[in-house]
């Protein structure tokens, strides 16, 4: 007789037999998997991500440190910190998403701003380009003479990439070699042929046409002999023999006094950024200083800018206004029109209203131009039969032109939030006012407008802004032109703010180059432009209480 077995109770599934609850079912432990979560493939994509945000970081750290533009630098540094720390640390999953736009920001808006307005209150223009170190450089070069009874030297153009260099053979028969940044060093290891140098290790020499092709950076090129400015420098004027300058202008760094050997004048610091003599002659080089608000009275109070910045002023409201004013009141006629569903072919009629909307605005600008010539355009030529109509040349017609123009340009961008807001309009209101007995007109002027404006107000008000600064229409259709009369600055009757920035910077080499003006004038755009749009969108709250 057989001994019998005790049960065996599987315990996952006995209290589902006896009715009870059934006890979790015990799983396996298995390894833990936080080695393999941390080496995901999407941890992997955001490591080689950051590894070239990194890299591109460190190339802008060290532009920066060379460049001695500490302000760049440390924000540059502060900017790639805050990423790593921001894409490697659980608690700042929020910033994430953030810190790319809050980074841009930073650098295109922030910067630019505050740079610009350090700028505003500085002298920063031509002869104040610079540091005061850079000017006394600068000074020093730029007033060199042939050393008297100095020796010719052998010389051989080198080239290094875009780079410039002289090769000299010295009456000890070395070969120094240097170029504009470096000073002569001794090269042991050059090949010399007839007294000439003619092979020099990691140098390609330049033979006479290359020489001839870039004549004028080898006549104007300067090799230092020494680290020290005062022991001169190595120029040329036939590319075949060098001849040793030294400056006519010798700076005493104790004194801070810069004098002329030849004539024994001493040029002092003044408070402009500029080394003075007693009688009150200057040297042509200065250094940028701070000047207070002196660039903002220039605006104002200086004829020269004061008299056509407040014509100016004048037309850049005008036709930021009308510019709004205009486009606005076509496209919302054409978004009446082709919202009818009476409308044959309106999909049709939307798309050909668009195009002008699609071509960019730049090139619509320099086509309209053209057509707009006095003697060969379009517009005089074909359609007015050979008419000599001065649409870019006469102060009036070339304001009617812009206008007009913009006009083309800008309708199509109100058709289409005008279309977007009327296929929005609630139903239930327009069919009561019907019902109330409105006519269409009643109805457009208050319900439909009023309703309208709700939601296409701030973009009026953002359209304001660019018309306000719409450089490009101007610059590329009229460039400012005609120009004033009576202005001894380059500026012209459609002239906006923001072209007249342009023309007083003197970028376009039209006129000297007066950055701190130029910046000044910008702040001014910046507050204006500021202001009427903070009054405008506090104007158009009111409008909400209809909604």
């Amino acid at each position: 007789m057989s001994t019998p077995q005790p049960a065996v109770v599987d315990t996952a599934t006995a209290g589902s037999r006896d009715g009870g609850d059934a006890p979790t079912k015990r799983r396996p432990r298995t390894a833990d998997r936080s080695h393999a979560r941390d080496f995901s493939r999407g941890f992997v994509v955001k490591l080689v991500l950051m590894a070239v945000i990194d890299a591109l970081g460190v190339y802008a750290l060290f532009a920066a440190w060379n460049a001695e533009a500490w302000g760049i630098f440390a924000a540059m540094a502060a900017l790639v910190l805050v990423a790593n720390w921001v894409y490697f640390s659980r608690r700042a999953l929020p910033l994430k998403y953030i810190l790319p736009g809050l980074a841009f920001l930073l650098v295109f808006q922030i910067y630019v701003v505050a740079y610009t307005g350090y700028v505003a209150f500085t002298n920063y223009g031509d002869g104040h380009n610079s540091t005061k170190e850079q000017a006394i450089e600068a000074l020093l070069i730029q007033n060199e003479r042939r050393v008297e009874g100095s020796a010719s030297y052998p010389l051989t153009v080198l080239a290094d990439g875009d780079d410039l260099a002289f090769a000299i053979r010295t009456e000890d028969g070395d070969v120094r070699v240097g170029s504009a940044e470096e000073p002569l060093e001794t090269v042991d290891d050059a090949v010399v042929q007839g007294g000439t140098v003619t092979e020099v290790p990691g140098y390609q020499v330049l033979d006479r046409q290359a020489v001839l092709a870039r004549q004028n950076d080898v006549t104007n090129l300067r090799v230092p002999i020494s680290d020290d400015p005062e022991d001169g420098s190595i120029r040329t004027q036939d590319a075949r023999t060098g001849y040793a300058y030294t400056s006519t202008l010798v700076y005493d760094e104790t004194a801070d006094a810069m004098t002329d050997a030849a004539t024994g004048t001493v040029y002092t610091p003044n408070d402009r950024g500029e080394f003075e003599a007693d009688s009150g002659a200057k040297l042509g080089v200065g250094w940028r200083v701070g000047v207070g608000f002196e660039n903002f009275t220039t605006a104002f109070s200086d004829s020269r800018y004061a008299q056509p910045f407040f014509k100016i002023l004048l037309w850049t409201f005008a036709f930021a206004i009308l510019s709004v004013a205009t486009t606005f009141a076509l496209g919302l006629f054409l978004a009446i029109v082709f919202n009818d569903e009476r409308l044959r072919g309106r999909k049709v009629y939307r798309t050909l209203m668009i195009l002008p909307y699609a071509i960019p605005g730049f090139l619509a600008a320099l086509l309209w131009s053209g057509m707009l010539n006095r003697s060969y355009g379009f517009v005089n030529q074909v359609l007015l039969g050979g008419a000599q109509i001065g649409w870019l040349t006469d102060p009036v017609l070339a304001k009617v032109a812009v206008l007009g123009v913009n006009l083309w340009l800008g309708f199509p961008y109100m058709f289409l939030i005008c279309t977007g807001a009327l296929q929005s309009l609630p139903g239930d209101v327009l069919e009561a006012a019907k019902i109330d007995g409105a006519g269409r007109w009643r109805t457009l002027r208050s319900v439909t407008l009023p309703l309208l404006l709700v939601s296409t107000a701030p973009l009026l008000i953002s359209s304001f802004a660019f018309n306000f600064n719409n450089f490009t229409l101007i610059y590329m259709l009229t460039g400012g032109g005609p120009r004033f009369a009576d202005a001894s600055v380059p500026l012209g009757h459609t002239d906006i703010l923001i072209s007249m920035v342009y023309s007083v910077s003197g970028i376009d080499g039209t006129a000297s180059k007066n950055f701190g003006l130029a910046s000044a004038l910008s702040i001014i755009i910046f507050i204006i432009v500021g202001v009427v749009s903070a009054i405008a969108f506090r104007r158009t709250r009111k409008l909400e209480e209809i909604s």
